[in-house]
């Protein structure tokens, strides 16, 4: 291992204020040369596939994802080539094509519904919750529910569609609250089996479909954090296919992650490991997809929330783990760590938005009244 490799990387760190052998939460303990030269030639995929690996730790994970993104330390180390291949790849190729689309879902969707029942709150909501006057998790995600419900305009016998419906939990919420009819449509088999036998005895249709094949007459149309998978090359598809199905004076609302930046590096790591062909779409990105479509009505950011909604599924994930080790297995659980608590620095940091938008076809009438 050269001297000077490890001399570059440590005061790549002390820009972001993190030590080698340090003792602070932040810091990190290295437990194999190795990582020195790993992560200088693999960038973000080495930090992250070193930390599978146990080549190192820090006491807390998050913080110190937090500190590399706060501290910028992409821009002290140069661009690893699986990066910028992953980059040349979305901009010339379509990634998230229909041949493709189930790609993600067997990565991480089908990887058992056991993982996700321990880890999620009892309703089995995966996205972020709204934790403006709730005290636990499950609270959080009863009051994003209903606040899209009320976002949306919910009224009894309304025909809803809802793109990306995961286990049917909104569907489900929305049927027994309001009063409403839904089609949940998505690409994951397991998700939409468990999610069919949740919704039993509800007016709710759980349809294994991609979203290019989606016809019908809706009065709303909700998409709850499917968006991410959709791809640059295919967002006004998506949104052809959403005016498609709305009625005329419906309303539409797009819950999604969203990036800072136009072009911005794809993460190696994240793309190979947890959600292979994501793409988080920017404002520019999203105004541009809509335009001569809808009107946006409404634009609500409640990225701060994510990271509690992250600790949360984290601390969950640490409680269920011996129930799940035998299965998983070790290197499983480190990955499934990284991911958890990497998410959450990301949204400390702000590198990352959370985002509801709420669009009509012509304008509502009189102008739409926001609620928070």
């Amino acid at each position: 291992m050269s001297g000077k490799t490890i001399q570059f990387v440590q005061e790549v760190f002390a820009h972001a204020d993190i030590r080698v052998g340090g003792d602070r939460p932040w810091d990190i303990q290295v437990h194999d040369p190795g990582f020195y030269s790993r992560i200088v030639r693999d960038g973000s995929l080495g930090l992250g596939e070193s930390y599978m690996d146990a080549w190192w730790d820090a006491q807390h994970l998050d913080q110190f994802i937090y500190r590399i993104l706060t501290g910028e330390l992409r821009k002290h180390v140069p661009r690893s080539f699986k990066a910028l291949r992953l980059l040349v790849a979305e901009k010339y190729f379509n990634r998230q094509s229909k041949s493709r689309a189930v790609v993600v879902s067997d990565a991480h969707y089908n990887l058992g519904n056991d993982l996700f029942q321990v880890m999620l709150d009892e309703r089995m909501v995966y996205t972020c919750g709204y934790w403006k006057d709730a005290t636990t998790l499950a609270e959080a995600q009863v009051a994003k529910m209903d606040l899209v419900c009320r976002k949306l305009g919910f009224e009894k016998g309304m025909h809803v569609l809802d793109i990306g419906c995961g286990w049917g939990s909104f569907a489900k919420f929305a049927a027994e609250r309001y009063g409403v009819s839904v089609v949940g449509i998505g690409n994951a088999v397991e998700q939409i089996e468990l999610g069919s036998e949740m919704c039993k005895g509800l007016p709710v249709e759980l349809r294994f479909e991609d979203y290019r094949d989606t016809k019908g007459s809706y009065d709303r149309v909700v998409s709850i954090g499917m968006f991410e998978a959709v791809g640059p090359k295919n967002f006004r598809k998506y949104m052809e296919v959403v005016d498609r199905c709305l009625k005329k004076d419906g309303l539409f609302l797009l819950h999604t992650i969203g990036a800072n930046r136009l072009n911005t590096d794809p993460d190696a790591w994240t793309d190979k490991y947890i959600f292979p062909n994501g793409y988080l779409p920017t404002i520019a990105e999203i105004a541009k997809s809509i335009e001569g479509l809808f009107v946006m009505e409404d634009w609500h950011n409640f990225a701060a929330y994510y990271e509690k909604t992250l600790l949360a599924w984290h601390a969950n994930f640490e409680r269920g783990w011996p129930a799940l080790k035998e299965k998983y297995g070790e290197r499983f659980y480190r990955m499934w760590t990284y991911y958890l608590l990497s998410f959450a620095g990301s949204f400390r940091a702000r590198s990352n938005q959370l985002w509801q938008i709420v669009m009509s076809k012509k304008g509502v009438p009189g102008g739409y009244v926001s609620l928070r």
